[in-house]
């Protein structure tokens, strides 16, 4: 779960459901591209975007989002929407949700991976296809470094867990 928060919304257990400077910077930098180049979306929002809401990409979505997003931070926990963002994001190949993507690639369950085998997995729902294990390997790999590197600067992994886990190959049992 620290891999998914710490790439795609560090300020998670900080903010109401939505990031005001990311969306501020966001409309500043898609108002001069006269389209939305830049998403700003937070974990709660793309959960409501994923589970509520089409994927088109339009001002009127990204309200709809806005507003999604902040009822589900009043209803639910932040370990609930998280819970709800991890079951329901897609991990390529057919996989939606961690588990499924667990057993998938690994035939285990999510609480057996390693954490390289964590963090590979956790790479692939950015772009499932750019990271797409079984036709992208490398490129997979590249960005499990990346967030074994940006979960080492956060402190959430030791230097000598960040290190085993990069050399750790990760081999898929599909």
């Amino acid at each position: 779960a620290n891999s998914f928060v710490v790439m795609e919304d560090r300020d998670f257990y900080n903010h109401s459901g939505i990031d005001i400077k990311a969306i501020i910077r966001a409309v500043i930098i898609n108002s001069r591209n006269d389209t939305i180049v830049q998403g700003a979306s937070t974990i709660t929002q793309q959960l409501a975007k994923n589970v509520f809401l089409s994927q088109e990409v339009t001002w009127e979505r990204k309200v709809k989002e806005i507003f999604l997003a902040q009822h589900l931070e009043k209803k639910y926990s932040k370990d609930q929407i998280l819970e709800f963002y991890l079951n329901n994001i897609y991990f390529s190949n057919g996989y939606y949700g961690i588990e499924a993507a667990a057993r998938g690639y690994f035939d285990k369950s999510v609480s057996e991976l390693t954490l390289a085998e964590q963090t590979f997995i956790a790479a692939i729902p950015n772009n499932p296809t750019r990271y797409n294990p079984l036709t992208n390997y490398d490129n997979t790999v590249q960005r499990k470094n990346l967030i074994l590197q940006q979960l080492y600067e956060a402190d959430d992994i030791g230097s000598l867990d960040r290190y085993m886990a990069e050399i750790e190959e990760v081999v898929l049992n599909p």
